[in-house]
This record gives C-alpha cells, sequence and structure tokens, in this order.
C-alpha cells in the first residue's frame, strides 16, 4: 500500500512536470524540482548522505550544462549552413566536437568515482537507472501531451 501512495505521488509529480515542462524557465525549474525529488524517493538517502550527494550531484549537472552549451555555441550552430564548410573548418569543428566529448566523459568519470566515495555501488548504479527512468517518462508524458491525449 506504501508503494502504490509512492508510485501515486511520483505520477502526480511527473504530471505536473509536463505541464511546467511547456512553460519556459519556470518549467524548467520544476522539472529539476521533480527530478530531484524522484531520484530522491529511488535511491532512499540518508540524511547524512544526502547533504555529501546533493552538492556534488547539482556540481556535476552545471559542468555538464555548460559542456552543452559550449557545444551548441562553438559547434552546433555553426553546421546549420554546413554544406557551405571548407573540409578544413569541417575537420576543426569535428575536433572540437571531439574534445568536447571527450571532456564530458572524463567529467562523468571523474563524478562517478566521487559519488561512490559519497553512496554504495548500488546505490550509484540506482541512481544511474533513476535519472533513466525520469527521462523516459519525461518523454512519455511530452510525446502523450503532443498526441492530445
Amino acid at each position: 500500500m506504501k508503494n502504490r501512495v509512492k508510485i501515486g505521488v511520483l505520477v502526480l509529480f511527473m504530471l505536473v512536470g509536463t505541464f511546467a515542462f511547456s512553460q519556459n524557465r519556470p518549467g524548467r525549474e520544476r522539472i529539476k524540482s521533480l527530478k530531484v525529488a524522484f531520484i530522491t524517493e529511488r535511491l532512499n538517502l540518508t540524511s547524512k548522505e544526502a547533504q555529501v550527494f546533493w552538492p556534488l550531484y547539482n556540481e556535476h549537472e552545471e559542468n555538464i550544462e555548460a559542456i552543452k552549451r559550449k557545444e551548441r555555441v562553438d559547434v552546433l550552430s555553426k553546421l546549420q549552413d554546413f554544406e557551405y564548410l571548407t573540409e578544413g573548418e569541417a575537420s576543426r569543428l569535428l575536433d572540437k566536437l571531439l574534445d568536447l566529448e571527450a571532456e564530458k566523459h572524463r567529467l562523468h568519470i571523474a563524478y562517478m568515482e566521487r559519488m561512490s566515495e559519497v553512496i554504495s555501488a548500488k546505490k550509484s548504479f540506482m541512481l544511474i537507472r533513476a535519472e533513466e527512468d525520469f527521462k523516459k517518462r519525461l518523454l512519455k508524458e511530452i510525446q502523450k501531451r503532443r498526441k492530445g491525449g
């Protein structure tokens, strides 16, 4: 029964999150809040774990988002007219993209190493799964809203 209540609350959060997603910045903040609630629920963090976990998690999210912004500005924005790029320009953009992908990979490895000092290996895998499940649910809700259902 307790699990049903938890699932009901999560579904409600997801529905509210989908509505919030259709809005601009405030919606993104609401989705972030829903993601935090979802992960907290899934990991069942102790208060001691949570005190160390969330600052580390948020720092990683900010670092990855900064790289993604750089990728959008420095590489992807230039690909809109890619047919006009010279081979040399395309090669330099590809090198830049590969460097940014490598940086994301390095950050992720360092993050997981640091995270494994904060939460157990099992909870680390639960975190990965929770993030994937959250993305899947959010995408399903977005698709459902676009279909009008």
